[in-house]
């Protein structure tokens, strides 16, 4: 902005100076040719004069005479009556720029004076000099009077943008002036009013998000008592004991989802990241789901692979594969493969059944998802935004075949590349 102000500024400065400049240069070179044509005349008039007393005195006319009559760059040439001729001061080489004055003497002769067009030239060079200066003086003035403008125009929006950037960083504290420019002051209203709107939306989802927290913690917790209780009672069978004891661990799970989901929700880290083996987590969740694949009359197999180390927040890696396997086990067909593998830069975990793809990514959409025919549900929705908050993203990979994969950066750098194919996918 502060570029094309300056630029439009000294361009419009120029255009002035060119329509006022040019025709001035014109009219003052005419202007110095005819006084340089007028002087010359003079100067012959004047010559023709004396000669003229000095051919009646019969005084001869000498060159060093004539020498003492001339003016800068002034020639003469002198043809006597006898046809004696008599040169004095600077000869010309007969270009057409030059300036010739003849005059014819009384009683016999002629007289011829002449300037040089190099001269003239240097004269109307010398007259044109402070047009020239003054034209550039302007252009700077100009150009010095358009970047303090600009700055000074630009400032506000400057400003408006830095207190975006901070809404978008959830900081509402964000205290704007006013400005004498109306756009600006819309703008920084604008950005007032959804200051005010968003810390007061935040506020209520906190809110809302403290007492889910509090009514999903509180039952989760009596009913971990209860089979507690239950497992520890001397007359329970033992075989019902295990069983307690097993669904024990599940609630504890189920207790860490909704904390981590909630902090999700709130904006929080997700806990430190750590270095593991992602080929283990998913043996892992292949052992607590085989018994359910098992029930429903279908295998889980585990994709045979090399360790694959990472360094990544384990809760949020094994609530997706959880979702993963019981959307294959809830919506998907036939044999279900999970593995890990690791392709240099990045990592990956796929889920596969031998149903059909019968979606595309926007089944990871909140609504989308929600009204799908195949029943995919939130869960996807919520494993989406779980792998953006570990620096990854979960996508549905182009096969024949369902096949979701998570795809998570091997190091660091790679993390602001899968940023931006997360963005990508969204839209």
């Amino acid at each position: 902005m502060r570029e094309r102000l300056v630029a439009a500024l000294v361009g419009m400065t120029i255009a002035m100076i060119a329509m006022y400049g040019i025709p001035r240069a014109y009219l003052l070179a005419d202007l110095v040719t005819t006084q340089e044509n007028r002087t010359v005349e003079r100067s012959a008039d004047l010559l023709t004069v004396v000669i003229a007393e000095r051919s009646t005195a019969a005084t001869p006319v000498t060159s060093a005479f004539l020498e003492s009559l001339l003016g800068e760059g002034e020639g003469i040439e002198y043809v006597a009556p006898d046809d004696t001729v008599v040169v004095a001061g600077e000869q010309t080489t007969g270009s057409s720029d030059d300036i010739v004055e003849r005059r014819t003497l009384e009683g016999g002769g002629s007289l011829t004076v002449t300037r040089a067009g190099a001269l003239v030239d240097q004269r109307v060079s010398e007259a044109l000099l402070p047009l020239i200066v003054i034209g550039l003086a302007l252009v700077v003035l100009a150009a010095g009077l358009g970047f303090v403008l600009a700055r000074r125009l630009a400032r506000p929006f400057a400003e408006l943008a830095d207190a975006a950037d901070h809404l978008g960083q959830a900081r509402f504290d964000v205290e704007l002036p006013h400005y004498s420019i109306p756009e600006a002051e819309a703008i920084g209203a604008a950005l007032r009013r959804s200051s005010a709107q968003l810390d007061l939306l935040v506020a209520r989802e906190r809110e809302f998000a403290a007492n889910v927290s509090h009514q999903l913690r509180t039952p989760v917790t009596a009913l971990r008592l209860t089979l507690e209780d239950l497992a520890m009672w001397p007359e329970t069978p033992p075989a019902v004991a295990a069983e307690l004891t097993e669904n024990m661990s599940e609630l504890d799970r189920l207790s860490t989802a909704i904390t981590e989901i909630l902090d999700l929700s709130r904006g929080r880290r997700l806990g430190d990241a750590v270095d593991l083996d992602l080929s283990e987590l998913v043996a892992e969740a292949i052992d607590r789901w085989r018994p359910k694949f098992s029930a429903a009359g279908r295998e889980l197999l585990h994709e045979p692979a090399l360790p694959v180390l990472a360094h990544v927040v384990p809760g949020p890696v094994v609530q997706i594969l959880d979702v993963l396997l019981e959307n294959a086990c809830s919506h998907g067909e036939g044999e279900v493969v999970a593995g890990a593998r690791d392709l240099g830069k990045f990592l990956h975990l796929g889920v596969v059944d031998e149903g059909e793809r019968a979606v595309g990514n926007e089944v990871f959409q909140r609504g989308a998802s929600s009204v799908d025919s195949q029943g995919h549900g939130l869960g996807l929705t919520i494993a989406s935004q779980l792998a953006s908050s570990v620096g990854g993203y979960l996508t549905l990979a182009d096969a024949p075949t369902t096949t979701f994969v998570l795809v998570l950066p091997a190091t660091v750098e790679e993390i602001s590349q899968l940023s931006s194919a997360s963005s990508a996918l969204a839209r």
